[in-house]
């Protein structure tokens, strides 16, 4: 594997008295795709705000080997380390041209470059094109996940944290969904860090992943092993 682009390192929270991530370390090679797998309340959203600068921490992240430890969220994201979160965050009074120009305010895209950024959004996701002047509460619940994700991709992102992209869709669309991450790290070169319940489809595409379990990382492997792990396949993907 290539060398890290992110370094995590005895990464631990607490929400009061609760140790919601316990010391965990891992890291994520550049240009590859790292699932973190579990299930509900693991931590795998707690680990990524915890990357991008939203929840107090300890521990240690390095981005290109820097420290990225006490910098704020727009600092972060102004690195090139942009968080796709849970729910989309979308502004459904805004159109889908307005949302996906927020985008550009990670602080360190130039903008010049949003026409050039917007078309290969438009290449990637041509129904927002067909949408552009929609306001983005109109869309379908895949159509904002396209929408979340090519507002992310208009920062210019070398590490793309991406929180649950296949929540609450149609498995049509899911699939589509995953095509177009598979797309954006081969053809964009973006590093993907995926947190996914549907672990099937995440160890599917993915080069390596950990499994969370109450704040600690109970196993990990390539994607294509823990595909066929008899652990994983009964307590994450429903086989026995």
């Amino acid at each position: 594997m290539n060398q890290s682009i992110l370094e995590v390192t005895n990464l631990g929270v607490k929400f009061g008295n609760v140790e919601a991530i316990k010391n965990i370390s891992f890291n994520v090679p550049d240009g590859s795709i790292i699932s973190l797998i579990g299930c509900n309340g693991a931590g795998k959203t707690t680990t990524l705000r915890s990357i991008s600068g939203a929840v107090n921490r300890t521990g240690e992240i390095k981005f290109k080997g820097e420290s990225i430890s006490n910098l704020k969220p727009y600092q972060v994201a102004g690195k090139g380390i942009v968080h796709c979160p849970e729910g989309r965050g979308i502004f459904p009074n805004l159109t889908v041209l307005e949302n996906l120009k927020l985008g550009t305010m990670t602080g360190h895209v130039a903008e010049e470059h949003f026409e050039k950024n917007l078309e290969e959004c438009f290449q990637l996701f041509p129904r927002l094109h067909e949408r552009v002047r929609q306001l983005a509460g109109t869309l379908s619940g895949g159509e904002q996940q396209m929408l979340a994700i090519a507002r992310a991709l208009i920062g210019e992102p070398k590490v793309l944290l991406l929180d649950e992209p296949s929540l609450g869709l149609a498995p049509q669309i899911v699939k589509l969904i995953f095509e177009i991450i598979v797309r954006i790290n081969k053809e964009k070169k973006v590093t993907v860090l995926l947190v996914e319940q549907n672990a099937k489809q995440a160890l599917k595409i993915s080069d390596f992943a950990y499994v969370l379990e109450v704040g600690s990382i109970s196993l990990s492997g390539p994607g294509k092993e823990l595909l066929v792990n008899d652990s994983v396949r009964k307590i994450y993907l429903g086989e026995h």
